[in-house]
């Protein structure tokens, strides 16, 4: 999976549509193998990545979870602290 796509389901406030196309557009890139398509590949780029970014909001209106909404500060705070273990800029 892409490191770029990020996870949109059961956060409050709910995912933007933004962020849906955001992770269309990189989902469409990784499977193409292209950042930028041609001219002649630019209708059929564009036109999966609306269609995409479309059954995703579908597929998150429609997911059911019992666990708790999660928070988007908290989350990204997390995922901060995993960059810097990771990439060794971590402070002990």
């Amino acid at each position: 999976m892409c490191r770029n796509i990020k996870v949109l389901h059961n956060f409050e406030p709910h995912a933007t549509s933004e962020e849906v196309h955001a992770a269309a557009l990189q989902y469409v890139r990784k499977v193409s193998g292209s950042t930028h398509p041609s001219k002649v590949n630019e209708a059929a780029f564009t036109r999966a990545v609306e269609e995409i970014a479309h059954i995703t909001a579908h597929l998150l209106e429609e997911l059911v979870t019992s666990a708790p909404p999660r928070d988007r500060e908290v989350e990204a705070a997390k995922a901060k602290a995993r960059a810097a273990v990771r990439f060794g800029t971590a402070t002990a």
